[in-house]
């Protein structure tokens, strides 16, 4: 049996799971940790509880009796992506990352975008305008608000890649993640040199990058006997957890989109050509399929809003749930079917840590709109729900302005495990949304690509083509669609109307008492 390996380094937990060489799932395990806020818009993690989730994970995958570890021929790696971990010459960590979601460097993006030339001229050395969630503006904040840390760190790695140098003792990464750096010729599938030397950022900085399904080290005798993994054993390149679970959701070929709600919210679609929008309105880099592209809008809070409001307001909620044995969220999902589509005239903003397309601004902020005596809490939650996805069709609003194919929308995350979540999802998209018989996202994406790369594929499409398929559909409800069109026109107009109040409460923060 050749079993291959998943690991996703997730914002919220991380996921491991194995599976066989038709795809089957033998084993899989979940283990959570918290995400600190130091102050308002700010977003870190300590690596050590990626890696120690990692281990968690991997001895309860390892000793599930499903396989037996010499069985393992391959592992992939999947992660948050933009994130930074910041390591000393001795591969010690500096500083807590900073994450994807961390919207503290407005003023290093406008800096990166000056010294690039403008932001066409950026665009054009690394397909990406400067956002507050990239890579490279953190470097240049912790080089100029932390310089006596900046004068200690040697190497930055992206969250999954430090997984690896934990495993392997390698310091690598892939072309898919690197995309999200701001740091990557995208269009030569290479690090910048020529937008790294503006930045008077040294090379030796970043590690050596791969494509997804490239081997890219292996297993060596420290990571074996901290997680049970045989020495050698193979690791390939992997992907950042959007390429990776687009890869786990067979978008492989052209016309084949997905929308992700997780913690945020993905819409991503698959480029046989990288393209070229001056504007930058969506981000674009490398597929986790060697010489394709991809194209995405990503809502920072899409799913994280619910989760959001499950820890802080719906504590009843899950207390209820653990008496019952079951997930909070279907309890919090059962009230929101309560109240209709539209919630009788209540929205909610799903901006709670900033956002990032369409809007591009760490300054946006959340919250309900259209509040009356009339509401409670079953329209407040089914308005989080409707305000996460009217923001996802944001996104896809502009793949279709951009004339990208879409020929079938596949839904994963935690709003495709629910019904409601899946109805309000097709009425509010205008098209049906289909499930696949993977559910795993982003450690399956790896897992497959892990089985490419040790031989038990010839390509990703062919590993996708033989693993992958649709189960369910949801279909539109006209009615509904036509009611949430005219709801949707409401909404965009409610962020172009408070953008000026969102930045004032922004300089209120700052300043405090």
């Amino acid at each position: 049996m050749s079993v291959t390996i998943g690991i996703d380094v997730g914002t919220s937990g991380t996921k491991t799971l194995a599976i066989d060489e038709s795809g089957r799932i033998l084993a899989s395990a979940s283990s959570e940790y918290p995400c600190s806020h130091p102050r308002p818009g700010w977003s870190e993690q300590d690596p050590e509880l990626w890696w120690e989730a990692t281990r968690e994970t991997l001895g309860s995958v390892l000793n599930s009796g499903a396989f037996k570890p010499s069985d393992v021929a391959g592992v992939g790696l999947s992660g948050q992506m933009h994130g930074s971990v910041f390591l000393d010459a001795d591969g010690q960590v500096v500083r807590p990352a900073l994450l994807w979601n961390d919207q503290r460097t407005a003023a290093q993006c406008a800096e990166i975008e000056e010294r690039a030339g403008g932001r066409e001229a950026l665009i054009r050395m690394v397909a990406n305008r400067a956002l507050t969630g990239f890579t490279a503006p953190k470097l240049l904040w912790v080089r100029k608000e932390e310089p006596a840390n900046w004068d200690r760190v040697r190497q930055v790695l992206l969250p999954k890649d430090y997984i690896r140098y934990r495993l392997t003792g390698t310091y690598a990464t892939e072309v898919s993640d690197a995309s999200g750096t701001l740091m990557l010729d995208v269009a030569n599938r290479r690090w910048s040199r020529e937008l790294l030397g503006k930045l008077d950022l040294d090379p030796a900085l970043l590690p050596e990058c791969f494509e997804s399904q490239e081997v890219s080290a292996t297993v060596g005798a420290i990571g074996a006997e901290a997680t049970g993994l045989p020495v050698g054993t193979p690791v390939v390149g992997g992907g950042g957890d959007q390429p990776a679970g687009a890869v786990g959701n067979g978008i492989v070929r052209q016309g084949v989109v997905s929308a992700t709600m997780g913690t945020s919210g993905v819409i991503f679609a698959h480029s046989d050509h990288l393209g070229f929008d001056p504007a930058g309105r969506l981000q674009r880099g490398c597929h986790a399929v060697p010489g394709a592209y991809h194209v995405m809008g990503v809502v920072l809070s899409a799913g994280g809003s619910l989760q959001w409001f499950r820890n802080e307001l719906g504590k009843a909620e899950v207390a209820l749930a653990k008496s019952q044995g079951v997930d909070p969220y279907q309890i919090l999902t059962a009230e929101a079917a309560l109240a209709g589509p539209g919630a009788e005239g209540l929205f909610f903003l799903p901006y709670l840590t900033g956002e990032r397309s369409p809007h591009f601004d760490p300054d946006a902020k959340g919250g309900w709109i259209g509040l009356t005596v009339r509401h409670g809490r079953p329209h407040m939650i089914r308005a989080v729900l409707e305000g996460a996805t009217f923001a996802m069709r944001d996104s896809l609003e502009l793949i279709r302005d951009m004339n990208v194919a879409i020929e079938q929308i596949r839904v994963s995350g935690g709003g495709a495990r629910n019904a409601l979540w899946r109805q309000i999802q097709a009425d509010v998209y205008g098209a049906d949304v289909h499930t696949i018989n993977a559910s795993e996202g982003p450690a399956f994406g790896v897992a497959l690509l892990a089985q490419v790369g040790t031989g038990g594929f010839s390509s990703v499409p062919e590993a996708c083509d033989a693993t992958i398929m649709t189960v369910e559909s949801t279909n539109v409800d006209p009615r509904v669609k036509a009611y949430y069109d005219r709801a949707y026109t409401v909404y965009r107009g409610l962020y172009s109307h408070l953008k000026g109040s969102f930045r004032e409460i922004s300089e209120l923060v700052a300043e405090g008492l």
